[in-house]
């Protein structure tokens, strides 16, 4: 008896993940659940350097900034609530000091420069089509920082807006790193404070215009830019809330760690996978508390494991415990 609908995926033929890659990560916090798994494995990660962006709007004009090396000054800073925000970034960079604040922003900046011209992947996770535009000036924000609703006029973008910014995505990055595999996905996080039918609406043109974006096929570099359905795969194949958190919006760790090994299965070679599962195993041991950290069996432990580590940084140096 089948008791489950599960998402055809087919292993990517080329473009693999491996321990040689450099993966870049944007978008909601969806992507902070792959980075975390991405980070327990030790693979070369950089994730969300502006913090969590919601839409494409937020993520092309990070991309467009960190690729032109913009210089943020204190015109594109604001003081709220006793902090310093800037409205392309999320409030994790915030800070009570306006330098600290311009000295984040710009070190983001030419990490993240550095971080798409050498990244072999290149992952965005979308979280809404909904945005927030600044009355004042007209632009659309990355985030609102708490600044009165009043500030601010709310929109749906259209299927082709949100396709032609990640299009615009697609060409920038492609500019600077034409060898980059670009994975688009749709984050499984359900923006219900917009609306049970206005939530359906946005993810529905995401979904669409990712597919329109990907499929034109008068655009060479498309050709390495993909899909993966972790919004499927929660939506199909784990219908149920017991995968979700207390909330009832954010998947549980048990969902993460299911759309973690399905993504595994398209991206990573069989050769990645054996390397995964002895740091895995290094890693567990390296959170093993003993009863008796001076017993003779603790320090043959403790030996094996130091040999198990020595072992996988003489394969990748890059690799630190």
């Amino acid at each position: 008896m089948k008791l489950q609908t599960q998402i055809p995926l087919e292993k990517q033929s080329e473009h693999l993940i491996d321990y040689n890659s450099t993966v870049l990560l944007f978008g909601s916090c969806f992507t902070e659940n792959i980075g975390g798994k991405l980070n327990y494995f030790k693979f070369q990660n950089l994730q969300n350097p502006f913090g969590i962006l919601f839409h494409s709007k937020a993520i092309q004009n990070l991309i467009s900034y960190t690729i032109e090396e913009k210089k943020y000054s204190e015109k594109d800073i604001f003081f709220h609530n006793e902090q310093w925000h800037c409205f392309d970034a999320h409030s994790r960079l915030s800070s009570s000091s306006k330098d600290d604040l311009l000295n984040e922003l710009n070190n983001q900046v030419a990490q993240t420069n550095k971080g798409i011209q050498k990244a072999s992947h290149i992952i965005i996770t979308l979280g809404t089509a909904w945005v927030y535009r600044l009355m004042e000036s007209g632009a659309i924000v990355a985030n609102c920082h708490k600044v009165p609703q009043k500030q601010f006029s709310k929109k749906l973008l259209s299927v082709d807006e949100v396709a032609e910014s990640l299009q615009g995505i697609i060409d920038l990055v492609k500019g600077v790193n034409p060898k980059a595999a670009i994975i688009f996905t749709v984050s499984p996080v359900r923006h219900l404070k917009d609306g049970f039918v206005e939530n359906t609406q946005s993810k529905s043109h995401l979904i669409t215009a990712i597919h329109q974006a990907l499929n034109q096929e008068s655009s060479i570099a498309n050709r390495n830019s993909h899909y993966f359905p972790s919004y499927e795969i929660i939506m199909d194949e784990l219908r149920d809330y017991r995968f979700y958190s207390e909330d009832m919006i954010h998947p549980n760790q048990t969902a993460v760690d299911y759309i973690w090994e399905r993504f595994i299965q398209v991206w990573m070679s069989s050769k990645t996978l054996k390397t995964m599962e002895e740091v895995d195993a290094i890693q567990k041991g390296l959170q093993h508390r003993p009863f008796n950290p001076n017993s003779s069996a603790h320090q043959a432990f403790l030996q094996n494991l130091q040999a198990k580590k020595f072992e996988i940084q003489r394969q990748f140096p890059q690799i630190v415990f």
